[in-house]
């Protein structure tokens, strides 16, 4: 759909998230819970699906109205962040096959907040969000499904400077639509996965 489809108003802007966010990595999320130091990269497959279902069922438990309602001016609407989690399935799919079929790829860092803007995420048919959320992740966990033994020491980098193993790329990648879950639900760990003791 375009942005002439509805008759939303105007949003303002969000202020881009400039923040590192591999530190995820390291430590706990002190927001969502979910502890990528300790989740284990072969068990991603899983967890995406997981998280893939549970966004199915907010898209469709939640009145496309209010889907696109933004909680506060500055945060994104539900449907915002399940457009943004459709995007991340489908960007690290691509990233995770650069990964497996070149040596040491370098791939840009994405502006999330500009194509979220560009995309017109806030007007997107939420049937059609949740469609493509599903297909984009049974795509990604059928291709980390693929990687074994050595595969998961394979390299890339981020044009920012950030380095990954397929293993560190997994886990930092699964913290991301757990965390988004947790942004609109507010259940510790998506209501998907364990989280960190506190």
């Amino acid at each position: 759909m375009t942005a002439e489809s509805h008759s939303a108003p105007a949003v303002e802007a969000i202020v881009p998230d400039g923040k590192d966010w591999t530190w995820v990595l390291e430590r706990p999320c002190p927001e969502c819970g979910f502890d990528a130091s300790t989740f284990p990269a072969a068990e991603v497959s899983g967890l995406v699906l997981r998280v893939a279902s549970a966004w199915l069922a907010v898209l469709a438990e939640t009145p496309a109205d209010e889907a696109r309602r933004r909680p506060a001016p500055d945060r994104w609407s539900t449907l915002e962040y399940a457009c943004h989690v459709r995007d991340v399935l489908r960007l690290y799919d691509e990233r995770l096959q650069l990964m497996l079929t070149r040596d040491n790829p370098l791939y840009p860092n994405w502006d999330q907040d500009e194509t979220a803007v560009t995309d017109h995420y806030g007007d997107q048919d939420p049937a059609q969000v949740a469609a493509d959320l599903a297909a984009a992740a049974a795509k990604v966990a059928a291709r980390f499904a693929t990687v074994s033994g050595e595969r998961w020491r394979r390299t890339g980098e981020r044009s920012d400077g950030a380095r990954f193993t397929i293993d560190t790329f997994a886990r930092y990648f699964a913290h991301d639509p757990v965390h988004h879950l947790w942004d609109v639900t507010g259940r510790p760990g998506g209501g998907v996965t364990p989280i960190a003791a506190s």
